[in-house]
C-alpha cells in the first residue's frame, strides 16, 4: 500500500500542476497541500526516521526562502512557489535536489524560449489555425508548472522515496 502511494502521489500531483498550469496559468493549493501532507504519511511508514523527515523538510524550508524571493520580487509565480517548495521536500538534501532543481532550469528555460518564439509568431499561428492553448498567446507569463512537473518526472526515480521502492528496501 505505501509503495503503492510513493508510485502515485507525486507524479499525479506534478501532472495536475502542469496541466492546470497549462491551461488556466494557476495550480491549485491543494496540490501543494497533497504534496506536503502525503509526504509527512507516507514518509515514515515507508520507514523513514524523524531525522531524515527532518532533513526532507529543511531542503523544503531553503528551497521556500529562495521561491519566496523570486515571488516577492514578482519573477515567480505564487503557485509555482508553492509546488516547489512541496515537491522538493520528496526529494531531500541529496543529489536527487540538484537533479530535479537542474531539470527545472533547463525545461523551464525551454518552456520560456519555446513560449516567446510562439508569441512573436501568433499571428501566423491564428492565421494558420493551429491549435495551441490561449494561455501561451494571451498571457503574459509563463506556465512554470509545466517545467516544474516535467522535471517532477525526470528526477523522481533518484528520489529517496522512490530508491526505497526500485530496490524493495521496506
Amino acid at each position: 500500500m505505501i509503495q503503492a502511494a510513493i508510485l502515485v502521489i507525486f507524479p499525479l500531483c506534478m501532472a495536475v500542476a502542469a496541466f492546470s498550469d497549462l491551461f488556466t496559468m494557476t495550480i491549485p493549493n491543494r496540490v501543494s497541500v497533497i504534496l506536503l501532507a502525503s509526504f509527512l504519511i507516507v514518509a515514515p511508514l515507508a520507514g523513514m526516521s524523524l531525522v531524515q523527515i527532518g532533513w526532507h523538510l529543511l531542503a523544503g524550508l531553503c528551497v521556500f526562502s529562495v521561491v519566496f524571493v523570486l515571488f516577492a520580487t514578482n519573477t515567480m509565480g505564487g503557485g509555482d512557489a508553492k509546488v516547489l517548495t512541496a515537491s522538493a521536500i520528496w526529494f531531500g538534501f541529496n543529489d536527487s535536489q540538484i537533479v530535479y532543481m537542474g531539470n527545472v532550469a533547463v525545461f523551464g528555460g525551454a518552456l520560456t524560449i519555446l513560449i516567446l518564439l510562439i508569441r512573436s509568431q501568433r499571428n501566423l499561428i491564428a492565421a494558420m489555425g493551429l491549435p495551441v492553448p490561449r494561455t501561451f498567446l494571451q498571457e503574459k507569463k509563463i506556465p512554470y508548472g509545466i517545467a516544474i512537473g516535467i522535471g517532477g518526472f525526470v528526477a523522481y526515480p533518484a528520489s529517496p522515496l522512490m530508491e526505497m521502492v526500485l530496490h524493495n528496501t521496506f
